[in-house]
């Protein structure tokens, strides 16, 4: 007698086809119809039948939508080449061999069912995990050139809160925006590509004559406003100045003036002797950047960091010392919130390197130091928030204590999950996930390139060591990612506590090319596929990341170009 369980699911992508060999089970094609096959491959003679699932794409949590498991006494599985494979291994023996029970099965089948099971028979699983996805290229943007020019290289990458608009800025002061294009309604699979929706200068190279300073034009960071209209608004900022950008559409133009002419001279009055109405025609689409407002003067360093409040009223800006408060609408005054600069300057110890604003409570920000600390600040407590309300540090081991340890452990970037339960930090050598409410360490580290840690040396000789990677998170929290270097950048499924190594390259410059792996190899003998860690390029590196909020795709800055990549639709 054969046994037929049902198990409903999520499903699998449609390229999940499990080959599924039951011994000595005597099923017809009506039963088989009965149970929901979407497919038979073969039906071989009684003692064997070959079938297969085949499922539909969906992008939650990753399953089989429907699993018919047609037994007698015995399980056989066979591994499909191009499919997930069922191993036979992970099937108990004592139901693999003669005289499995009918409650054997079910109590295994009931254990096989949960995510990490699942995990371990299918590796490419859902989109909803960093290492259950294939990635795979989409577009890459900037010139092909070995020589690339200064004012080229990427300094900023950051999409909006819809994920439609992601913008980037270079040192030459530039801010590029693209735009990502209607899906194909043809190609229900394909994602629109990102385009160049607009392009402007928003700093201009300036010098300080009271100080016989060189400021600039260099985009430190960009941050997007939420869209209350029509118009989308940024910040921008450079060492000392902050703008706030207005980016609006245009596609009609205003005719019929009674003093203007059409080419905007204006006429004597005297010469009008009839009224016209003014008339809206249609024209080309033109796209309009526009400064709305200038923030400067504020700060003595250079700006590091700045942050919108959830009020979308306020946000901060941070230099090496100093964090202030602006308004959104009053640019000729800020708020001194934090002062770290010691009254002798000698006796300075650390400096600032990041601030961010807490997603949901608009008095609560963190700022990060050059000594791998994290303080938690609550403007409620106080106007000036030299005191901060938590200290989030980690002891430091002993055994690991160096000449480097210091720099090693300055955290170059924080941020909070959307959540806001929890903050992420980088420093040279890690990603750490702390959890606001423990202060004492934090509750995951990743080790992002510890194979590293022996050429620390030669890295502060080069200054490498002084490079400041940023980091991101996923929509749902889930996975991290940031950069390292060879074009180089890991991700961290915090789920299932594994990782992978991905590389940006234009050897893969294929649309829909699936990235392979990649593995470094420290020491010992190299694998095939690894790369050694003595030939990694450190002139390669990705500093900047970004994930779009909502969808599995991610952009990731290479000098000067930008790569696209999403995960891979059936």
């Amino acid at each position: 007698m054969a046994f037929v369980f049902l198990i409903s699911a999520p499903p699998l992508p449609a390229k999940g086809l499990m080959k599924v060999v039951v011994s000595k089970a005597l099923l017809t094609w009506e039963l088989l119809r009965a149970a929901g096959w979407c497919s038979i491959f073969s039906v071989k003679p009684v003692h064997k039948v070959v079938f297969a699932l085949k499922t539909t794409f969906c992008k939650g949590f990753g399953a089989l939508s429907y699993v018919q498991i047609a037994l007698r006494w015995k399980i056989e599985a066979e591994e499909v080449p191009g499919d997930p494979e069922l191993s036979a291994s992970l099937i108990p023996p004592n139901i693999r061999e003669e005289g499995g029970n009918l409650g054997q099965v079910s109590g295994w089948l009931s254990k096989w069912t949960k995510r990490n099971m699942w995990l371990q028979i299918f590796p490419n699983l859902g989109a909803g995990g960093g290492n259950d996805i294939q990635w795979c290229f989409s577009q890459v943007k900037g010139a092909v050139d070995d020589d690339v020019a200064e004012a080229d290289i990427i300094s900023t990458v950051e999409f909006n809160h819809s994920g439609e608009l992601l913008a980037t800025g270079d040192k030459g002061g530039r801010v590029v925006i693209f735009q990502q294009e209607q899906e194909n309604k043809t190609q229900s699979h394909s994602r629109g590509e990102y385009n160049v929706y607009s392009t402007f200068q928003s700093h201009e190279p300036e010098f300080d004559y009271l100080k016989s300073l060189e400021i600039e034009e260099k985009i430190n960071k960009i941050r997007w406003l939420p869209q209350k209209n029509a118009a989308q608004f940024l910040l921008s900022t450079n060492d000392k100045t902050i703008k706030l950008w207005k980016i609006s559409e245009r596609d009609k133009r205003p005719e019929g003036y009674n003093l203007k002419e059409e080419d905007g001279r204006y006429r004597d009055p005297t010469t009008v002797t009839t009224l016209r109405v003014p008339v809206f025609r249609p024209m080309d689409l033109m796209v309009e950047a526009s400064p709305r407002r200038i923030f400067a003067n504020a700060h003595t360093y250079h700006i590091n960091s700045i942050s919108i409040n959830s009020d979308y009223e306020t946000y901060l800006s941070a230099d090496d010392l100093r964090i202030n408060l602006w308004h959104l609408e009053i640019t000729d005054r800020s708020f001194n919130i934090v002062d770290i600069k010691p009254a002798n300057m000698e006796e300075l110890t650390e400096v600032i390197t990041a601030a961010e604003f807490h997603p949901n409570s608009c008095n609560t920000f963190v700022y990060s130091s050059s000594k791998g600390t994290i303080r938690l600040c609550d403007m409620r407590a106080s106007a000036l928030c030299d005191r901060h309300s938590k200290l989030f540090e980690e002891p430091e081991d002993p055994s690991n204590r160096s000449f480097f340890s210091e720099i090693i452990s300055s955290i170059s970037d924080v941020k909070f999950s959307h959540s806001g339960r929890y903050m992420m930090t980088r420093d040279y050598l890690s990603v750490k996930i702390w959890d606001l409410n423990m202060e004492n360490r934090p509750v995951e580290t990743y080790q992002v390139h510890e194979y590293l840690r022996s050429k620390l040396c030669s890295l502060y000789e080069n200054d490498c060591i002084f490079d400041k990677f940023e980091c991101c998170w996923n929509g749902s929290d889930s996975i991290v990612m940031t950069g390292s270097y060879n074009n180089f950048f890991r991700m961290f499924d915090r789920n299932t506590k594994r990782d992978i190594t991905l590389e940006a390259s234009r050897e893969n410059n294929k649309p829909r090319t699936v990235l392979k792996p990649r593995k470094v190899c420290a020491s010992g003998k190299r694998k095939k596929d690894e790369i050694s860690v003595d030939s990694l390029d450190f002139n390669k590196k990705i500093l900047h990341t970004a994930w779009h909020p909502k969808e599995n795709i991610i952009a990731v800055a290479t000098t000067n170009n930008l790569y696209i990549f999403q995960d891979k639709m059936n």
